[in-house]
């Protein structure tokens, strides 16, 4: 007989998705036995963690219409993204009356996973084994570590699961996922490329399979998730093929303050005095990876060729007559056409949509009108008057194709990274497994 036994699915499910300085939450339940859906309670946001003021906001939307929502209300008390993570719970307790110890899972988004290849509970084990990999995703995972800490800490009931967004892209094929360096070395150091935002097209990928009516694994999509932090993702027959991001979240595209790929002897070049690059073992010594990753991970990227990491607003200027922001734009833009041209050669031009997602992909009616117009060399039909408004319109996923095409359409979704995470946690019975002694 075994020692566990099935528990009701009964309590609340928390996400939390920690970025570099900002901290998203999201509350769930779950309404009858319906794992696929699970209810959104209230969504919170801490911003400027690591820059005060901090910002701190609070949207009840399933609990009572009298609770008044709080925007972006600064919070001195808030130092850190554990602080952060305390400030919420005071605040459930307080503003809404929910007892924190409802709360049965914690869903944490990872960002690297290394070679995990599911969620997992979190102990001692797979906490260091996290801290471990935090020198390949220095600005999330050391975050993330933070809120777990603090979670098991404050809900010791409750359990803290860890997602990770390199989890996706497992199905990429070994002759892609490798680097051509010494395979002895990249096998014993995980030298391989590993692939990120892996949550949000996990969600995409459902979420345009049931918009098209096909199962995901009938689906080659192109799939572009615009932000801060950039990346595309080939799905073939509904598995991870490729992706632009590597061994970190570096590689692949620019990004508000990423570099994106380049020439990897650059940044010797750019740090080196007067621009020389000296053979002189001494000199050589001087650069350490620590500041080389930190001049490409939070020096670069648009904000280095503008001085803002508000696209919007380098779009703005840039139609103003711009020259650093219409490159900044162009660069944008170019950067992103060199990957979907690419993948598609590697779906053998069979591609169901191009989808646009993430807070640039989904806002930005001048980028995805822009790369629109140079994809009909590949049997696209752009974009059409959809674009304009699909700000306005509702639904997860939105067809903005000029006309009504079969296929290689171009679509928008808009993605939830928490929402993944809680209905993968809703769905998966071991983490709702009790062991009998509880029961007693």
């Amino acid at each position: 007989m075994s020692d566990i036994t099935p528990a009701s699915r009964t309590g609340l499910i928390l996400s939390a998705n920690a970025g570099s300085s900002s901290l998203k939450i999201s509350l769930y339940e779950l309404v009858g036995d319906n794992a696929e859906s699970p209810k959104l309670l209230l969504t919170s946001s801490i911003s400027n963690i690591t820059a005060p003021p901090v910002k701190f906001s609070f949207i009840p939307l399933a609990i009572t219409s009298e609770t008044p929502h709080i925007k972006n209300e600064e919070v001195p008390a808030i130092t850190e993204h554990a602080s952060a993570f305390a400030h919420f719970l005071d605040s459930l307790e307080s503003k809404v009356n929910i007892d924190k110890n409802r709360i049965v899972q914690v869903c944490h988004r990872v960002v690297h996973g290394g070679d995990f290849t599911d969620p997992v509970v979190i102990s001692d084990e797979t906490y260091h084994h996290i801290e471990k990999l935090s020198d390949l995703a220095p600005l999330h995972n050391g975050a993330a570590l933070a809120v777990i800490k603090t979670c098991i800490s404050v809900l010791p009931n409750a359990n803290s699961i860890a997602f990770f967004d390199t989890a996706f892209h497992r199905s990429i094929p070994p002759h892609i996922a490798s680097y051509a360096i010494d395979q002895t070395i990249a096998k014993k150091r995980g030298l391989k490329k590993y692939g990120f935002h892996g949550l949000s097209y996990a969600f995409i990928l459902r979420a345009v399979a049931q918009f098209l009516n096909k199962p995901p694994s009938a689906l080659n999509l192109i799939i572009l998730h615009l932000g801060s932090g950039a990346s595309v993702c080939a799905v073939k027959e509904g598995c991870s093929y490729d992706t632009s991001m590597g061994l970190t979240p570096l590689n692949g595209l620019p990004g508000a303050t990423r570099s994106g790929a380049i020439d990897p002897s650059l940044i010797f070049h750019y740090t080196n005095k007067a621009g020389r690059i000296s053979h002189d073992p001494k000199v050589a010594t001087q650069l350490h990876v620590t500041q080389a990753e930190h001049i490409l991970n939070s020096k670069s990227g648009w904000k280095s060729l503008t001085g803002t990491t508000d696209f919007g607003l380098i779009t703005r200027r840039a139609n103003e007559g711009s020259v650093a922001d219409r490159m900044a734009f162009d660069l944008f833009k170019d950067r992103v056409l060199n990957y979907v041209g690419s993948y598609h050669l590697k779906l053998d031009g069979k591609v169901d949509a191009l989808v646009f997602s993430g807070g640039i992909g989904e806002r930005s009616v001048e980028l995805r009108d822009a790369i629109g117009a140079r994809l009909e060399c590949l049997g696209y039909s752009g974009v059409g008057s959809a674009n304009e408004d699909a700000d306005h319109k509702e639904g997860v996923v939105i067809d903005v194709s000029r006309g009504h095409p079969e296929t290689k359409r171009i679509l928008i979704c808009r993605t939830d990274e928490q929402f993944e995470m809680a209905r993968q946690c809703a769905q998966s019975d071991k983490f709702w497994e009790r062991p009998l002694a509880d029961l007693l």
